[in-house]
């Protein structure tokens, strides 16, 4: 009598499961899009070595920076890439020897130029003085802020013999929002490298 009721009740519970099975398999899916997202980014102890090649200067730059001759056609001597291959980014450096005041006019006019192309993309350019007169240390910092290409640039100079211009990039399409954590890592070992800077 017990198993004749169990019975019964399956055959009204099963059709009834199934159809309720079928009925939420089909229709149009609910899809709603996901937020954006980032991939975590793992940052390296800050551990930095001194750059004492043939050229008349000389610096501490990070571990995780590989130092690579700037391999361009018009390259000149000098002329030094850092690359932060984990970041995706290049810290350019260029030095020009000075033969006369002229020059020297025309270096700093050119590297303040070069840094206000960048204005289009900028909401914001603010120069910052660089002054190590015991070291004849001399420049100005160019924070760009915005979707720039470059958003920090410098030159240092003795004003007499030296002249040594930075740029660092992204090796990417340029967003603010996705690089800035990247982009205050890195500006803090531009300013170390700009703090133990030192002519030969």
């Amino acid at each position: 009598m017990e198993l004749k009721r169990i019975m019964k009740l399956t055959s009204y519970v099963l059709p009834f499961a199934a159809a309720l099975l079928l009925s939420a398999c089909g229709g149009e899916p609910d899809y709603s899009p996901k937020p954006r997202g980032f991939f975590r980014i793992y940052y390296p102890k800050k551990d930095y070595i001194a750059y004492e090649q043939g050229c008349p200067f000389t610096f501490q730059y990070p571990k995780y920076g590989q130092i690579e001759p700037n391999k361009a056609k018009d390259a000149k001597p000098c002329w030094q890439n850092i690359q932060f291959k984990d970041f995706n980014a290049t810290l350019h450096l260029s030095y020009e020897p000075i033969k006369s005041k002229q020059e020297f006019n025309e270096l700093v006019e050119d590297a303040h130029k070069l840094s206000f192309k960048h204005t289009v993309k900028a909401t914001s350019i603010d120069e910052a003085r660089i002054a190590y007169p015991d070291r004849k240390v001399y420049g100005i910092y160019y924070t760009i802020d915005g979707n720039a290409a470059s958003s920090a640039q410098f030159f240092l100079t003795d004003s007499t013999k030296h002249y040594l211009r930075g740029a660092l990039y992204f090796n990417s399409e340029p967003r603010l929002d996705s690089i800035q954590p990247v982009l205050t890592f890195l500006k803090k070992d531009v300013d170390v490298m700009i703090r133990s800077f030192k002519w030969k």
